[in-house]
């Protein structure tokens, strides 16, 4: 009976100690194998990185998913809201607290035609290319001197496999991992893949008024992590995944 009543006791503490640890919300896009609000697999591979950072530093989250450019000026203007997974670009650095990067992440144009070398052949042969809104790709086309009536903006729903197929855009520039993901699952014709031409970091944000003992925890947490390989590991479980 005192076995029985210690270990009722020992989960409601436990209970109790969950409830009291601090509770934030962290918006998150439908983009896998990156970061999901809901998927079987799991929260994408930066998504699952930052929710075992934020268990480890000790709070507890609140998953949120809004259409992308609303869940980013969302954060900008709150404060101790959370987003992932954000590029840092010249154009979004002062707008965010940087917590720290996840991972690094290349993008490359997609096609069903033979990619291109470089940004310059793609500038003068695609004349409509696919964009996830409110992505830095965007950003990178445009510092590469792309005109804004060749970047055709994908909304949240937009399969651009299916476009490229129906010829309504010539190529689809986006991160590798999302676009070997998304090939993988949605057609069996040769997606051809140009080169990797732009990499960035892809980082866990806070809102520019952010807690700084969260953000101090959440980067010791990511740090950590990173350093005993649990990230790497989560980063295999998504990509080998999406090979098969």
């Amino acid at each position: 009976m005192l076995q029985k009543t210690m270990g009722l006791l020992l989960v409601l503490f436990s209970l109790s100690a969950y409830a009291e640890r601090p509770l934030i919300e962290l918006y998150i896009p439908d983009a896998m194998p990156l970061a999901a609000p809901h998927d079987p697999l799991g929260h994408g591979l930066v998504g699952d990185a930052v929710l075992a950072a934020a268990k480890q530093a000790g709070y507890r989250v609140n998953i949120v998913s809004e259409p992308w450019l609303r869940a980013q000026k969302r954060v900008r203007e709150g404060k101790n809201l959370l987003i992932l997974p954000l590029s840092r670009t010249p154009g979004r650095e002062e707008h965010y607290t940087w917590i720290a990067s996840v991972l690094p992440l290349p993008r490359a144009f997609f096609t069903f035609t033979k990619p291109v070398k470089n940004f310059d052949q793609a500038r003068a042969r695609y004349q409509r290319i696919g964009v996830g809104i409110g992505t830095a790709q965007e950003e990178i086309l445009l510092s590469q001197g792309f005109k804004p009536e060749q970047i055709y903006p994908l909304l949240l729903g937009d399969k651009p496999l299916r476009l490229l197929e129906l010829n309504r855009i010539d190529a689809w520039f986006t991160t590798v991992p999302e676009g070997q993901y998304t090939w993988t699952r949605n057609t069996a014709q040769p997606l051809l893949i140009g080169p990797e031409l732009a990499t960035t970091e892809m980082f866990l944000a806070c809102s520019k008024v952010c807690d700084k003992a969260m953000v101090d925890a959440l980067r010791a947490a990511i740090k950590q992590l990173r350093a005993d390989g649990s990230i790497e590991r989560i980063r295999a479980r998504y990509l080998d995944h999406s090979a098969h």
